[in-house]
């Protein structure tokens, strides 16, 4: 099972490191195959692997509130 996922969003540059052990999320500086993914992401591109939901929402209330923005 993954301990840690790399996070982007529209809107947002970079690329963030969620350590699910410890509990952070970290600013990511993306190298090789990484970055090549993290710039068509720039371009509007998504990628996924291993994720099986995923939701950007509003603000940390609205996740805890049981929504998803729609």
């Amino acid at each position: 099972m993954a301990k840690a996922v790399i996070i982007g969003i529209p809107g947002e540059a970079g690329l963030w490191l969620a350590d699910l052990d410890a509990g952070t999320v970290t600013p990511l500086n993306p190298t090789g195959d990484l970055a090549t993914a993290n710039g068509l992401r720039k371009k509007g591109g998504t990628f996924s692997n291993n994720v099986d939901l995923a939701v950007a929402v509003s603000s940390v209330q609205v996740a805890l509130s049981g929504h998803v923005d729609g």
